[in-house]
């Protein structure tokens, strides 16, 4: 009985691993890549001066814009919020070193967002 329960624990682990390593989020596309190099370049003196005050407008200035079904995003609009949020990680390896780690997988997370993600999300919020 013993065996059988970690054969199935053993199973089950196996399976999520390989879940989460299919389930990879898309790559950008090489000119998403270039508009969002481009755009990176162009906004990261601005976001590393951004107070917290400032960033905190900023995310919640995308998130409801994000939210309102009657708005959409044009693909430079948004990569601009992508990268100026995950610039602002810049900001915070400088200012907490110990949490750099973390800053930088928050960085990675941003910038790996997808505008094509972002249009199917759009066009389920109006179904």
């Amino acid at each position: 009985m013993r065996t059988l329960v970690k054969i199935v624990f053993f199973l089950f682990f196996v399976f999520s691993i390989s879940e989460k390593t299919i389930a990879q989020s898309k790559k950008l596309s090489t000119n998403d890549k270039v508009i969002q190099d481009s755009l990176y370049s162009s906004n990261k003196k601005k976001v590393i001066n951004f107070s917290m005050r400032d960033f905190d407008k900023l995310f919640f200035d995308f998130f409801s814009k994000k939210n309102d079904p009657n708005i959409l995003l044009s693909k430079i609009e948004f990569y601009t919020y992508m990268v100026q949020i995950a610039a602002f990680s810049d900001r915070l390896i400088k200012l907490y070193p110990d949490q750099k780690e973390v800053a930088e997988k928050n960085k990675e997370n941003w910038l790996s967002e997808n505008y094509e993600d972002y249009l199917e999300y759009k066009a389920s919020q109006k179904k």
